[in-house]
């Protein structure tokens, strides 16, 4: 079983944001897989499909961004995943707008939900699929640069970004990280 969990923040004020990104992602798969509906379980959406043979369990957790990793943890804890079947998608301001890079470890570069899934499942050793939102200036708060909705300029670059994170995820389900790498890492 692999487990793909999409950061996001719930609600309506929240939907079109850059910080729900991972949330769109998870909802790509989904679109993509033929699943109809999630349930909210274990303080996240939920919902299976089958890819490649595999299970996979898409995961939208419901503690808001910066705390995803309580939602995380206890999911693969009752799934009895290994983080290495972990697959998290989020946004990230240090990529340009639209670009896609997977790997499987490391920092969590400033992104609150990323340590909050490290400190909970207590290691950095999972993939990521990062979807990059850029900087702008940012002369303000980052927070409040991914929490402004998504311009008009940057809303088809960032869809079909969603799209490629999706199939990102797909590979490294279907085919291994290092083809995953290969394909969206340029």
């Amino acid at each position: 079983m692999y487990l793909v969990v999409g950061l996001g923040n719930p609600g309506k004020e929240y939907e079109n944001t850059r910080h729900n990104i991972g949330f769109k992602v998870v909802d790509a798969l989904a679109m993509r897989n033929g699943l109809k509906q999630y349930k909210e379980k274990q303080r996240s959406m939920q919902g299976e499909i089958k890819l490649d043979g595999h299970k996979v369990l898409l995961v939208q957790p419901l503690t808001y961004t910066n705390n995803s990793g309580e939602a995380a943890a206890e999911i693969l804890r009752w799934h009895k995943v290994p983080p290495s079947r972990l697959i998290v998608a989020y946004d990230d301001v240090d990529l340009d707008v639209g670009q896609i890079k997977v790997r499987d470890k490391g920092g969590a570069g400033g992104h609150h939900g990323i340590e909050s899934i490290i400190a909970y499942i207590r290691t950095n050793e999972f993939v990521r699929v990062r979807v990059g939102v850029g900087r702008d200036s940012l002369a303000g708060d980052v927070s409040d640069y991914v929490l402004a909705p998504i311009p008009p300029g940057q809303k088809g670059i960032l869809d079909y970004a969603v799209i490629s994170a999706a199939e990102a995820a797909e590979t490294v389900i279907a085919k291994g990280l290092q083809q995953a790498m290969n394909l969206f890492n340029r």
